[in-house]
């Protein structure tokens, strides 16, 4: 038996101190410091049945090493597997987090119903029954999924040694807990030991493990902020609960993008994945209205159809209101004082307030150009004409500036109907025979003559 440790943890961002105090100077939380037993025996939850011996590893040359493409395990996903970057890699750590209820327990459930390996969905927050309940409303055949309810790791890789799972999901890692550290579940200390463990068995093994991690009020994983490096991929699922959509989106992945995003549609047998997103973020209307705009933009290798939504009106209390959604405010007012300064428009006493439906937030300059047409088509209130959409960056002199992957921009825009696209003169376009009308614009003012001359 090792020598018991102490530590002082902070419970909100995990930052370790040596002695109690009344706030943590990372998080500036007050009263979140607790004393934990860091160590209380040497030995683990997990064994290899290799044998106590192992051999070291040796340097190689970058020219000796394997280059051949890592084989990945396909989910029956698409969304998933995008944002991925094509499937599940073998032996790796995938952490998914979100607000509660949102979804995450019902996605990996779903996905490990319809996985065609042999898979062990282990839940600390549901019993059997509660899981069974719930996978029959989504799928009824689960041929290859295993439910097993337990939180103390060794109780768990018993059972994941009898049985030989090929993809192990844990649901979720704030309710794991070991005997080899004795504090609660879901303490800094505890969190940090179980990964640890899974860590270690999941790259013995070359079986990937998926967890499911809560978050904090401010949006971030709850638990150490080394849990996010520890893993292989963290991805964030998003969305309003009182919205049927849920976007979900990698912030750190070590075989793929992170600018890849999925979209999926809540329903009452479980969450469709949306293979064209623009079905969701273009509204259908019967009459044109003035203040909307559609942009062509992109995530990852997926371009997308957006509509933005301006309203200009009078100021009342003689502050003028700048508030948007989805949208950069700063970027706004940048937007806002280029109208003023280059193209004449006084905007400066009125209100001015932006949508991006859909719920989503972009962070593509090409949108600024149908930005600039929605607030110009809201003060004139003049509606633009079906059929046009914009990719275009605004600089700030008044020029529209070249934006990246045009061509495909494009070509979704037709494969969608439109009739014109507005971009920038100075881009390149290698496109031959294409239906849609490029119109090519250089300033704000070619885009107010063609749209409202």
């Amino acid at each position: 038996m090792a020598k018991v440790k102490t530590s002082f943890f902070c419970q909100n961002c995990g930052t370790p101190f040596s002695k109690w105090q009344g706030q943590c100077h990372n998080c500036k939380e007050w009263n979140t410091i607790v004393e934990e037993i860091i160590q209380k025996e040497e030995k683990k939850a997990w064994k290899s049945d290799s044998g106590s011996t192992s051999r070291a590893s040796k340097p190689l040359l970058v020219k000796e090493i394997d280059s051949s493409q890592e084989i990945r395990l396909n989910t029956n996903d698409n969304e998933l597997n995008r944002v991925l970057g094509g499937g599940i890699v073998p032996g790796s750590l995938i952490l998914l987090g979100g607000e509660p209820g949102i979804g995450k327990s019902t996605l990996l459930l779903q996905i490990s119903l319809k996985l065609p390996y042999k898979t062990l969905y282990v839940s600390g927050e549901e019993s059997q029954k509660q899981i069974k309940m719930r996978a029959e409303r989504i799928t009824p055949n689960g041929d290859n999924c295993y439910i097993l309810t337990e939180t103390k790791t060794q109780n768990i890789f018993k059972q994941i040694q009898e049985m030989q799972p090929e993809i192990v999901i844990i649901d979720s890692i704030q309710t794991l807990h070991t005997d080899y550290i004795e504090s609660s579940a879901g303490s800094i200390s505890q969190i940090r030991e179980c990964t640890a463990e899974l860590i270690k068995f999941a790259k013995e093994t070359n079986t990937p493990v998926l967890l499911i991690g809560h978050i904090t009020k401010d949006g971030t994983i709850a638990g150490p902020k080394i849990l996010e490096h520890m893993v292989d991929t963290v991805l964030q699922f998003e969305g309003d609960r009182n919205h049927v959509y849920r976007i979900l989106r990698s912030l750190k992945n070590r075989f793929g993008s992170t600018a890849e995003l999925g979209i999926y549609e809540m329903l009452g047998s479980g969450l469709r994945e949306v293979e064209n997103p623009s079905e969701i973020l273009i509204s259908h209307k019967d009459e044109a209205l003035s203040g909307t705009a559609i942009a062509c933009t992109l995530e990852g290798m997926r371009p997308l159809m957006i509509e933005i939504q301006a309203l200009v009106s009078s100021a009342v209390y003689g502050t003028p209101q700048r508030s948007t959604t989805g949208y950069n405010a700063k970027r706004l007012n940048m937007i806002l004082a280029v109208l003023e300064k280059r193209a004449g428009f006084r905007l400066g006493t009125k209100d001015v307030f932006l949508n991006i439906t859909g719920g989503i937030s972009v962070e593509d300059t090409a949108i600024d150009l149908a930005v600039v047409a929605a607030i110009l088509s809201s003060n004139e209130d003049i509606a633009i004409e079906d059929g046009f959409c914009f990719a275009g960056e605004v600089g700030l002199s008044g020029e529209i500036r070249p934006v990246n992957r045009i061509d495909q921009r494009i070509q979704e825009a037709e494969k969608l109907g439109f009739t014109s696209i507005l971009v920038s003169k100075h881009n390149k376009i290698s496109l031959k025979n294409a239906k849609i009308k490029v119109v090519l614009v250089s300033k704000i003012e070619d885009v107010v003559g063609e749209l409202f001359g």
